[in-house]
Parts: structure tokens; sequence; C-alpha cells
């Protein structure tokens, strides 16, 4: 590989759901797996810590009652961030000399209560961000407290700027946007969203970025689920996430690795970062395409939030 290609993977895994402590011992693992692959920069599904309450079955806790038993083992096995179990996962980092995206079901120890989606970043040199996201999707809510939004960063690392969203946030312009106004070139995509729609929106955010995409979803079989989950899930027993872990390239969107479906795997591919600088030469949506001064001038003392764009 030359000095401008970096090798990154999708990691489409399965959690051990409810389990902290084995869910981060089997992402060393895979970390491992990874940096044997020459993988720079791996990215984990959604909220692979450790389990992410699907719309199949976690709607029921709209219902108030019959969800006290799982919420209080989620949050027994949701981590600090920082932590000791993050670190951890540093010294892997470390060790393989990687870069890894990670979203987990994140607490406060120090102050029991709310939980909240969160991506971290994590780099040889400990952590490097942590986004909360912004809004949880539909029945998310039942569970995640909102993220601050002054978190959206992207980082610049020794292969390139790499930054990212949590799963529909990927369908938000403007926090879409914050990420290209700060140069992302690798933006991972950690979801929970297995559809053909998503795939669409992964390749449309790629060309629009004029960035790489990772997505990472969840492949999640019925047979994950341990005997004593503690609410009731369909009895079909079809997969809950069947996956698609992807890697979509800047110029023309297409998916250079994967999909990859109804299994766990590891979509990897070899990108070379100059494809951005030749992406954003054809189409730079925060550079010669942006026109900010015809979209968002200054507003006018009187114009009421959510007007038009133009007094």
């Amino acid at each position: 590989m030359s000095a401008d290609t970096v090798r990154i993977a999708a990691v489409q895994a399965t959690p051990v759901i409810l389990d902290a402590e084995a869910s981060i011992s089997k992402a060393l693992r895979l970390l491992d797996e990874a940096s044997r692959e020459g993988v720079k920069l791996a990215v984990f599904p959604e909220l692979f810590i450790p389990l992410y309450p699907s719309g199949v079955w976690a709607y029921q806790a709209a219902k108030f009652d019959g969800f006290d038993d799982l919420w209080t083992r989620l949050w027994a096995n949701s981590i600090d961030v920082p932590g000791p179990q993050i670190d951890r996962l540093i010294e892997a980092c470390a060790k393989h000399d990687m870069y890894c995206v990670l979203s987990v079901n994140e607490r406060e120890s120090a102050r029991p209560g709310s939980l909240y989606d969160t991506m971290i970043l994590l780099g040889p040199e400990g952590l490097l961000s942590k986004h909360r996201k912004l809004i949880p999707t539909m029945h998310e809510r039942l569970f995640y407290g909102i993220g601050p939004g002054h978190d959206l960063s992207v980082v610049e690392t020794p292969f390139g700027r790499v930054g990212g969203l949590l799963c529909w946030e990927n369908r938000m312009p403007l926090a879409r946007y914050e990420l290209y106004r700060q140069g992302v070139q690798i933006l991972a995509a950690p979801t929970a969203d297995d559809s053909e729609g998503w795939l669409s929106t992964m390749s449309h955010v790629a060309i629009e970025a004029g960035a790489f995409v990772v997505s990472a979803p969840q492949y999640i079989p019925r047979s994950a689920f341990p005997d004593d989950f503690p609410v009731p899930l369909p009895e079909d027993g079809q997969a809950l996430g069947r996956g698609g872990a992807a890697i979509f390239e800047p110029l023309d969107g297409r998916p250079i690795a994967g999909p990859l479906y109804d299994q766990e795997g590891m979509v990897v591919a070899d990108v070379d970062l100059n494809h951005t600088l030749t992406a954003k030469r054809i189409f730079d949506v925060v550079g010669h395409y942006s026109r900010e001064d015809v979209l968002y001038p200054p507003a006018a003392p009187s114009q009421a939030p959510g007007g038009p764009l133009r007094p």
C-alpha cells in the first residue's frame, strides 16, 4: 500500500447480549483479528456493548411496566466513558497500533440514571472523541437520553481525518454538514439499519461528503439471546438484525467491500485518501458548492427560528 492508502474494516459482530465484560472480550479478539489482517481502523456496530434495543421487541417498553428487569441489567452492563473497560480497549489499540470506532450503552456511575447511545473513537493515544446520539430514533427514546450536540467532531489520525454519526443521524443534513465542515475523510456509521434504503443513504453520504463511508450494522440472530432474557421476543426464530456491512467510495458512491448479510464477519478495503481530493475537485459541499452566503445569510432580527432560509 502507498503512504496515502489505509486498510479499514466494518466489523459485523453479534454482542454477547447483556454481558459487557464478555462483549468487550469479544471486541478485543476482533481487534486482534483485524490487526493480523493489516487493518488500521475498525468500525463496530451500533450499541455493540452490550445490546441494541430493537424495535421488533423494545417498543413494548412504552407500557411502563414489565421492563424493570431489562433496564436494571442493561444499566449494570453499560459502561462509563472514560473508564477501566475503555482503558482495556485503548491498550489493545496501542498494542496493535490501530484505531477503533465503537458504539456503547454509556452510563454515569457517579450519577446512576440515564443511558446514552454513544460512539467513541479510540487509538493508541487514548480516547480521542466521544459523541452521544443527538436524537434517539423512535423506540430508542424509551431507553436513551438526547446528546448535547457540542461533541460532533472529526479527529486527525496518522492516516486521515476520521469522524462519524450514529445510524439515522446520517439522515440529518445539518449533522452531516458539521462533519463535512471539519474535513472528514473517513466517515464511520455504526447502525442498526439493515434495509436497502440504508445502503442508498450510505452511497449518497459518500458522494456528498467526498469521503469513504464505513457502514457497520448488526447481525443479531434470535439464538444470540440468553434463555433468561427478561422480556418477550418474537417466536419466528428470525434474525433481529441481518447486517449488511459495507464500505463506500467517494466518487460514485459504490460499495467497494460488502454488503455482507446473515452472518458475522468483517468487510475490509484498502482506501486511497487521494480519492477524497479528486471527489472534492468535482463537488465540494463546504467549498465551491457550499453557497452559505445564499443559503445561510445572517438572519434578520425579526426572522423567526424555522423561517425561510432567505429574508
